[in-house]
């Protein structure tokens, strides 16, 4: 499934974008909270990293998945969030700097135990192993341009002219809600001709995966004390996967199109999902008092 031109060359810069008006909501004062009180983070690493692999492992037992499928699964499980996960966030009104600190953390810690969790599934359901690696420099260099430095310079623009980041947080939500309008036609309009028999051989299992991820966020957000933007953020982080990294591995380094099929399907599925789960979150969460000044 491949993505259109207008997707792959306009999303990065579209999301730039919308990271810089994120960075506007925030202040240092929210990411010295994150770091003070470093619950939601130890909840959400822990159950990004292996709480999400092991609930796909058990998945694909119960469902009797295809091994190539089975496998598939478990790699996105184990993919980080994606940058599109702080947009949903800001969207569904969770913990943005939370959900920021929790996408950089994943992403630097899956460098080493994607290939892990890639080669156990590999030698549990095809009896096989492979020498993976992910490109370090390449994920540093992502979330450095399109995470850390839009944000750091929004976060600049609130310091400088707290009156324009103030008016410009709701023209963000909406530019990012209709960027994300346009990538998931952009995706359906892609796979058009295979979308059928792709949700036939991955649906019921990765959208079981997300909504997994959804609920074992909110629960255990919940459960561990933390707030309803808290919460919120964890979930999304859980359910927002980072589906290019599963491609890259599935098509670049292990090279099997069957295996890509559970990253094809749940990069699509995801979206639907996240959008419900904006629409929970604006409903059950105050929308936060924000001072132009603030």
């Amino acid at each position: 499934m491949e993505s259109s031109p207008l997707i792959s060359a306009g999303l990065p810069v579209a999301l730039f974008i919308i990271m810089i008006g994120i960075g506007m909501t925030l202040t240092l004062r929210d990411f010295r909270l994150v770091a003070v009180y470093p619950k939601g983070l130890i909840i959400g690493t822990f159950a990004q990293i292996l709480a999400m692999p092991l609930f796909a492992f058990i998945l694909a037992s119960l469902l009797g998945l295809a091994p190539a499928i089975a496998v598939g699964l478990v790699i996105i499980a184990a993919c980080p969030g994606g940058t599109t996960s702080n947009l949903f966030v800001l969207l569904s009104r969770g913990n943005i700097a939370l959900s920021i600190v929790l996408t950089v953390s994943a992403s630097l810690i899956t460098i080493v135990t994607l290939p892990l969790f890639t080669n156990l599934a590999l030698q549990f359901y095809a009896g096989e192993s492979e020498s993976i690696s992910l490109p370090v420099g390449r994920t540093v260099a992502m979330l450095v341009g399109i995470v850390l430095l839009p944000v750091t310079v929004g976060m600049i623009v609130r310091t400088k002219a707290p009156d324009l980041a103030h008016r410009a947080e709701n023209a963000v939500s909406i530019f990012g809600g209709l960027v994300l309008v346009v990538l998931v036609a952009g995706l359906m309009w892609s796979a058009r001709d295979q979308l059928w028999s792709l949700l036939q051989q991955a649906g019921p299992a990765t959208l079981l995966l997300n909504l997994s991820g959804i609920f074992l966020g909110l629960l255990a957000g919940r459960a561990g004390g933390l707030s309803q933007r808290e919460s919120m953020a964890v979930a999304v982080e859980l359910g927002i996967k980072n589906s290019t990294i599963a491609l890259l591995v599935t098509l670049t380094l292990l090279e099997s199109s069957t295996m890509s099929i559970p990253a094809a399907v749940y990069g699509v599925l995801m979206f639907p999902v996240g959008f419900l789960l904006a629409a929970y979150g604006r409903r059950v969460i105050p929308a936060p008092a924000s001072a132009p000044g603030g």
